[in-house]
């Protein structure tokens, strides 16, 4: 009679020598392929898009706002500094300048989260992708790099982990990071001097963003923007100073067809958040709060960015079909209400997303209850 053979696990599998390493390696193994492993008993879904297309499809999304940037940060130092670069020197100086912003922040982010992963015994999950993605897109370029390191890890331990990971989170990691710098380090992440980064051995200049741009009563006009040599078109593509990847429409915009052609994010959020901000900034416009156009404030600042990259977040973002509209509505008017009537904070989207993060769950419940109550109605009287 045959005795009964049992397979030896592999080096990393569970069991194995090495079996407390199977989340990092299985980690390294899955990242361009997908894994052999199928479900083996009960119902479920053959579906080709999974979680790791998801993330790959933003980081793709984001790659446009990513390379003009780069490129923006190039131009605004040669024209602060009265340099001549022609295209590939600005480019590659901010590609230098952008880089290790990535480095630093997908090396402390995803060294927590494979951290996390081995302690918990679970796979590693491709959330990270896009939060280190966007990390260094919502930043001045010449933010010190251990406050980037520092504000990483705060956002992702205490804003992600201790929640249970991917998918748990309230907040969004990447906003969370932003505003953990801008409340800890307020003067690396505000004023004239922090948008504008120049070579080794030249002075630092003050640039100011078309948000800090207003005329002698505190008001932001359009005359006030074109004195400072911008005019709506430059506003537009993005050739102005600000945060790293927010500043080019039409860079965030073809993102913004990838991700709703793909379905990835949603349209609704996207349009409502215009919409809100468009009404708060007509309203503005007619009580005196501010000269510019409504349509001014769409691009101005990283509203736009924000609308389609961060309210976006499936996880932090409204569940419900109608609640999308709630919560994209506020997002927008909330943070242009923000911008004309708050004088110490001339950006207010980074707020309202967080703020809206918190009240999603609420917006739902809200919706659910109003729906099933009607339902209930409708039963009642047939």
């Amino acid at each position: 009679m045959e005795e009964n053979k049992t397979t030896k696990p592999g080096l990393f599998e569970k069991g194995g020598k090495l079996g407390f390493l199977h989340s990092t390696v299985d980690a390294f193994e899955t990242f361009l392929r997908v894994p052999a492993t199928v479900t083996r008993k009960g119902a479920h879904i053959r579906d080709a898009i999974d979680l790791k297309r998801v993330m790959i499809i933003v980081v793709i999304a984001l790659i446009p706002a990513m390379l003009f940037g780069m490129y923006n940060v190039g131009y605004q130092a040669s024209l602060s500094a009265g340099l001549n670069w022609g295209f590939w020197e600005m480019f590659w100086f901010g590609f230098l300048k952008v880089i290790p912003l990535y480095i630093v922040a997908y090396i402390v982010g995803l060294g927590i989260e494979f951290a996390s992963a081995q302690i918990r015994n679970e796979e590693v999950n491709e959330g990270y992708l896009v939060t280190g993605m966007l990390i260094p897109l919502i930043v001045p370029v010449d933010v010190p790099l251990w406050m980037l390191a520092v504000a990483v890890a705060f956002a992702v331990i205490f804003g992600k982990e201790v929640f249970g990971g991917t998918g748990m989170n309230i907040w969004n990691p990447a906003l969370l990071t932003r505003a953990f710098l801008f409340f800890s380090y307020p003067s690396s992440m505000s004023g004239d001097t922090v948008w504008v980064s120049v070579p080794k051995g030249m002075d630092a200049v003050t640039a100011a963003t078309p948000l800090a741009v207003t005329d002698p009563a505190g008001h932001h006009t359009v005359q006030a923007l074109t004195d400072s040599g911008w005019s709506f078109w430059d506003l537009f593509n993005g050739l102005i100073p600000g945060s790293v990847g927010e500043m080019s429409a039409i860079a965030i915009l073809l993102g913004a067809v990838l991700l709703i052609w793909t379905g990835v994010a949603s349209w609704k959020i996207m349009v409502s958040s215009v919409a809100g901000g468009l009404l708060i900034g007509w309203l503005g416009q007619l009580g005196g709060a501010t000269e510019l156009p409504c349509y001014y404030q769409l691009v101005m600042g990283g509203f736009l960015f924000g609308a389609v990259f961060m309210a976006t977040d499936p996880v932090t973002s409204a569940q419900t079909e109608c609640g999308k509209w709630i919560y994209g509505f506020f997002v927008g008017a909330l943070a242009v209400t923000v911008r004309l009537w708050n004088p110490g904070y001339a950006e207010g989207m980074m707020l309202a997303i967080l703020l809206m993060n918190t009240f999603a769950p609420l917006i739902d419940h809200c919706v659910v209850t109003r729906h099933i109550s009607r339902r209930n109605k409708r039963i009642k009287t047939a």
